[in-house]
């Protein structure tokens, strides 16, 4: 069987709707292409998200990135794209996403998007001793 890249982003229900918790995925490998010399771009990203009613599965989240590696695209539009994508798939109370792409140029880019329902209220911090 063969494995393709593919932009369809499969979830299932969160386990504990009535809970808030955290979800970090780190994504160590992601690769684009500079639109403007045809480069290969590297990157770390960081997707940490609150979810609401859905989660997102990892092997489709694996292959989604994977859609990437032949395109090319500003670190900026990327990382809101990704962003915008996985936000439509889950609807999360919220999600951040962080992009630490690799030197180019002797130029370290990071990109942080952010998305926050409005509805949702964020828990307290506990600051324990």
């Amino acid at each position: 069987m063969t494995t393709k890249p593919s932009a369809d982003l499969t979830t299932f229900e969160n386990p504990r709707p009535a809970r808030d918790f955290t979800i970090r995925i780190d994504i160590p490998e992601f690769t684009c292409l500079c639109p403007m010399t045809g480069q290969p771009d590297f990157a770390k990203l960081v997707l940490e998200y609150v979810p609401n009613k859905l989660c997102v599965e990892l092997k489709s989240l694996k292959l989604y990135m994977w859609t990437f590696r032949e395109r090319g695209a500003f670190h900026e539009a990327v990382t809101n794209e990704i962003l915008d994508h996985i936000v439509a798939a889950t609807s999360p109370n919220f999600m951040r996403l962080r992009a630490e792409f690799n030197v180019r140029g002797g130029i370290y880019t990071t990109v942080i998007s952010e998305h926050r329902d409005p509805s949702w209220q964020a828990p307290e911090l506990v600051n324990l001793p």
